[in-house]
């Protein structure tokens, strides 16, 4: 079955899908920050480099489905939660308009947990809603990444639709009853680097691509709460910003001074570094094989945590592909 990937990022929603059997004919991505990173691991996907106000539905392939996550930060409950009023959040109707056109059998959508938060009721609600009068049978609900193979706290919104022609309506998979910790991704890396100087990249230095840190230090934001979890539990979430990585669980946990203070248990501070761009990567299940391209290690970060966690990708896929298998 083909595909289109919308605001495809580096590609961890069409990597979780191309696992399951389907192809990615055509993907949008409007950051030029992520363009190298996506045409080395995707090298027979067609790349269209405008903005997707820009993209008329008659130069889009015709498709068995559409998939891809509308930019979050404006639903995000860290950011200013400006919803539906930000740019960003009205990007969902040009999604929509997109899925009104083409008319492909499926459609997922994925975005942050924020999305779900009683401002933003209304808005929600009226996409919904245009899912549904563009054709689609429509299902929703909050995941936790962690109950679908992956190692950390990951809570999205998926949306999905089934043609109405279709006759069927999607049921989200069953949690898998192993919940994968810190342990499983990253205990074998090793003797990451720490980036260079105004963290830029180490390159071709790197035994295991993109093993190297951000260097810096912590804000007092970062220090208002523990940012540590132990090999036995899974990650806190990988967020899209390298400041805000977890702390690799070789630390101890932070320790309590006060209501939004912690520090560093004294005499431990060099055990305390941020994970770096290639433990983030396999938290976010991507492979080994899959290398991110950039010169600032923020792009990396922000790549990664940007994306779809694969595994969780691949779960919703081949239930998707169960279903639709005639």
């Amino acid at each position: 079955m083909k595909l289109v990937s919308l605001f495809t990022g580096a590609g961890g929603l069409d990597l979780g899908f191309e696992k399951a059997g389907f192809y990615i004919a055509w993907a949008n991505e409007y950051d030029f920050t992520i363009w190298e990173t996506f045409r080395h691991n995707f090298p027979k996907t067609k790349l269209d480099k405008r903005s997707i106000v820009d993209v008329p539905a008659s130069e889009i392939p015709d498709v068995d489905g559409i998939i891809g996550g509308p930019p979050c930060q404006s639903w995000s409950e860290a950011g200013a939660g400006r919803g539906i009023n930000d740019k960003r959040g009205q990007l969902f109707y040009d999604y929509i308009r997109l899925l009104k056109e083409k008319q492909p059998k499926f459609f997922l959508a994925e975005n942050v947990s924020g999305i779900l938060h009683p401002k933003h009721k209304e808005a929600f609600l009226n996409i919904i809603k245009e899912f549904e009068n563009a054709g689609y049978e429509v299902s929703y609900k909050l995941l936790n990444a962690n109950d679908y193979s992956v190692p950390q706290d990951r809570f999205r919104v998926i949306i999905i639709g089934y043609h109405k022609k279709i006759n069927k309506k999607f049921y989200f998979p069953e949690s898998q009853k192993y919940k994968p910790v810190l342990k499983d991704a990253i205990y074998d890396l090793r003797l990451a680097k720490p980036a260079k100087d105004k963290n830029k990249t180490n390159g071709d230095e790197l035994k295991v691509p993109n093993h190297e840190y951000m260097n810096g230090g912590f804000s007092t934001i970062y220090m208002s709460r523990n940012r540590v979890r132990s090999w036995d539990e899974p990650s806190f979430t990988i967020q899209a910003g390298g400041r805000h990585a977890p702390i690799h669980p070789q630390a101890p946990k932070m320790k309590f001074i006060s209501q939004n203070k912690r520090i560093f248990i004294p005499g431990k501070e060099y055990l305390y570094r941020r994970l770096s761009v290639r433990e983030c990567a396999r938290i976010q299940t991507f492979p080994d094989n899959f290398i991110f391209k950039y010169q600032d290690i923020a792009d990396g970060y922000k790549m990664i945590g940007n994306a779809v966690a694969v595994n969780f990708a691949n779960h919703l896929a081949k239930k998707i592909k169960e279903d639709l298998s005639f």
